[in-house]
């Protein structure tokens, strides 16, 4: 982990890429303490943009429910992995180009925006095929889908997520789909949604910045995404990260930063300092104890005793290829 001195993140970068569910929102509702972080962000002259996987909702849509939440935004904060995906395509085909399309009406508005035709699946025009999220998409179609990537139509998928949350609670997303066609066919899409790169790289074309950092709370989506466009990351623990998967992570899935939630943004980001099996933070000690589990004492901010419990059990897997046992450990907060 990196620190930052005496100074916050948002002197350190100008672009803030953020992950919308478990960062900003949860099932539709703020995340307690977003809208005043992130106001405080845009007033340190920061740029925000919002960015999903999502491929179903417009930018439109999403920037009016961040408003409905007392959150700043506009459609041109907002990039979706349909954008993503239109910029993949029409960077290969040119505008004016026939693409089927598999999904719902924000993948539709992306391929329009893009100068692109969407087409249906069985339209012998198309030059490509996209599929992206849609509760609307019939069987039908994804059969033909399939049938057409096998014999060789070249094939952009706008994610891979494989769940999403509903109102319902979690159910199938786009990765199922992505996975029954992979399967079926034998090929492998080109992807534009995290962790892929193309979604941030279209988010700091449109929105731009020198210096961007991506924020979430997914390890193989929101972290491993940044380390693929070689950004600097966030992770914020209110979503779907825990500590026992936080303290797995490998490598490419750890962040640079850790907070406890958008605060993160506002605030420098201490020194964690190792020493044999200790780490220190703030005032918090985490340290290995005989028996293998992870030990904290001290007291102070929550986000210290994040940072000290991870880089303790980072520094022990990397060491013996071992994940430690923190079954034993409540944080702060939670």
């Amino acid at each position: 982990m990196k620190a930052t001195g005496a100074r916050p993140l948002t002197e350190l970068y100008d672009l803030v890429m953020l992950d919308l569910d478990g960062v900003v929102y949860i099932s539709g509702a703020a995340v307690p303490g977003a809208p005043d972080h992130l106001a405080a962000a845009r007033a340190a002259e920061t740029k925000l943009a919002f960015i999903t996987n999502n491929a179903a909702r417009t930018p439109d849509a999403v920037a009016d429910h961040l408003r409905e939440l007392g959150i700043t935004a506009e459609a041109g904060d907002v990039v979706t992995s349909a954008q993503a995906a239109a910029r993949v395509l029409v960077e290969r085909l040119g505008t004016g180009t026939p693409v089927a399309a598999l999904g719902a009406e924000g993948l539709f508005e992306a391929l329009r925006a893009e100068g692109l035709v969407a087409v249906p699946v069985d339209d012998d025009s198309a030059q490509a095929l996209v599929d992206g999220y849609g509760p609307d998409v019939l069987w039908k179609d994804v059969m033909r889908a399939a049938v057409r990537i096998r014999e060789g139509l070249w094939w952009v998928a706008t994610n891979t997520d494989m769940s999403i949350p509903t109102a319902y609670g979690t159910a199938p997303g786009n990765g199922v789909i992505v996975d029954m066609l992979r399967r079926f066919s034998g090929v492998e899409p080109e992807v534009a949604g995290k962790p892929d790169r193309p979604l941030l790289d279209e988010t700091i074309r449109r929105v731009g910045g020198e210096r961007p950092l991506m924020v979430g709370d997914r390890l193989d989506t929101d972290i491993l995404g940044g380390h693929n466009a070689g950004v600097d990351t966030l992770l914020v623990m209110t979503g779907v990260t825990g500590l026992e998967e936080l303290v797995a992570a490998v490598p490419g899935e750890r962040p640079t930063y850790i907070s406890s939630d958008l605060a993160g943004l506002l605030e420098p980001h201490p020194v964690v300092h190792l020493d044999g099996e200790s780490v220190t933070s703030g005032g918090w000690r985490a340290r290995i104890a005989p028996d293998g589990t992870v030990a904290v004492d001290g007291a102070g901010d929550s986000s210290d005793w994040w940072r000290v419990v991870a880089a303790v059990a980072w520094d022990r897997l990397d060491r013996t290829g071992t994940p430690v046992d923190v079954s034993g450990l409540r944080a702060p907060g939670r």
